[in-house]
């Protein structure tokens, strides 16, 4: 596809999030989760009717409750991902039930019956997401009490309370939302949209999923076909992201289509079709955007750093020079210091596994080139410390040993992930 075919067929949603698809309501809620009266903990998504559903996780072993619930209701509950159908999808944030043995278990079954309940829907089609402290025992009573309450604020305009409402350590909620055109693919008069939501800023970096998100579509896609692009699409967006290094036990991604805006009896989307490749270049889009915002509001963070690795022998390859760098602590204290120190960059290229020689490495930060043929290139520092004040910083790697390439995005680190981690308690 073209950039001028794409730039007419896709736009993105100002203010759109998890309800911009057509056939899905959301709230979010205060309902005792945590103590704090004037922070939402509680969200629901819930769709019109029970539609696909798929969702990746956590590889996390010490995976937590909420977790095995949704592997056990989509059927798949000892692989990587699963699908099948639902209908609405729980948050609560402020405890991650995880660590918490049968009794989380049975608390994440209630959860669901709860809501449910509270919809009016078999508890199988009710999908449970946990994000908080670990090892506490997950308490019912705010589900009691908060369910019922959240059912009857069920609204389209909903989105962005539910957005807030799954925030931890988040400084703000992530939101983002695109839609294409099916004019050119056979859906003559629709307008497909992909939104989402998600939560995260420090224990990042994600193992098939990000902390907690949810996706949602109004295109007819089948379950399978929607794993299959989730699966595709969470490698190359929140897979590729970094904070600190630390995988969740919490791991979710969910997502529901509810083919509403397609005519009725529409045939689904089928893999390979032009329809289902816009479907899935704006699936990417919106995870890309979730998984970058997740990044640029990293625990203390005052920078999103772009690591690119190019002129790797595989794509492994790149992908473990590029995470060695974007994982570096004294690659991401340099950039918070403002500190153009590309020895840190070449030394965790060095440990990565990656194969190369270093005679032939070339590397350049915010665009300048400081590092060529493995030897060090005299640059101006003052121009440097000049483009370290934008918001969003380059790393540039070539290993110079075959074709592969990524991107990886990452953040500084600076005094202040330590305070939110010390005190995240206490």
């Amino acid at each position: 596809m073209s950039c001028a075919t794409e730039c007419c067929t896709f736009g993105t949603i100002e203010g759109g999030g998890v309800t911009s698809a057509k056939g899905f309501k959301a709230a979010g809620i205060h309902a005792g989760f945590r103590a704090n009266p004037n922070r939402l903990d509680l969200a629901l998504v819930v769709a019109d009717e029970p539609c696909a559903a798929a969702g990746v996780f956590t590889q996390n072993v010490f995976c937590a409750a909420p977790v095995r619930y949704c592997k056990h209701i989509l059927g798949a509950e000892e692989q990587e991902g699963s699908y099948g159908c639902a209908r609405a999808v729980v948050v609560n944030s402020g405890n991650a039930n995880a660590a918490t043995g049968e009794a989380g278990r049975e608390a994440a079954f209630e959860a669901a019956r709860l809501t449910a309940e509270a919809i009016g829907c078999p508890s199988n089609e009710v999908l449970v997401a946990s994000t908080g402290v670990i090892g506490v025992p997950l308490p019912l009573e705010p589900y009691r009490e908060g369910l019922p309450q959240i059912a009857r604020l069920l609204s389209a305009e909903g989105g962005a309370d539910a957005a807030r409402a799954i925030m931890t350590t988040d400084t703000c909620s992530k939101e983002a939302a695109c839609s294409f055109s099916g004019e050119t693919v056979g859906y003559e008069g629709c307008r497909f949209t992909v939104g989402g939501m998600a939560k995260g800023s420090g224990m990042i970096m994600p193992d098939m999923a990000t902390m907690i998100a949810v996706i949602t579509t109004d295109a007819p896609v089948k379950p399978y076909d929607l794993r299959q692009a989730l699966k595709r699409v969470a490698d190359i967006s929140f897979n590729k992201v970094t904070v600190d290094s630390d995988t969740s036990t919490n791991d979710t991604c969910i997502a529901l289509a509810s083919g509403a805006a397609a005519p009725a009896g529409a045939a689904p989307f089928e893999p390979g079709s032009p329809a289902f490749e816009l479907f899935e270049i704006a699936l990417t889009k919106v995870c890309t955007r979730l998984a970058k915002a997740m990044v640029r509001d990293g625990e203390g963070a005052t920078k999103l750093v772009n690591v690119t690795v190019a002129g790797a022998r595989t794509e492994s390859d790149a992908d473990a020079a590029a995470r060695t760098v974007a994982n570096s602590p004294l690659v991401k204290t340099a950039i918070a210091g403002h500190d153009a120190n590309w020895g840190r960059i070449a030394a965790a290229l060095g440990r990565s596994g990656a194969q190369f020689n270093q005679e032939d490495v070339n590397i350049s930060i915010l665009g300048i080139p400081v590092c060529q043929g493995g030897l060090a290139l005299p640059f101006d520092e003052e121009e440097a410390l000049r483009r370290f004040e934008d918001p969003e910083i380059s790393i540039q790697v070539d290993l110079g040993a075959g074709t592969a390439r990524t991107t990886l995005w990452t953040c500084d680190l600076t005094h202040d992930y330590i305070s939110i981690n010390g005190d995240y308690r206490t």
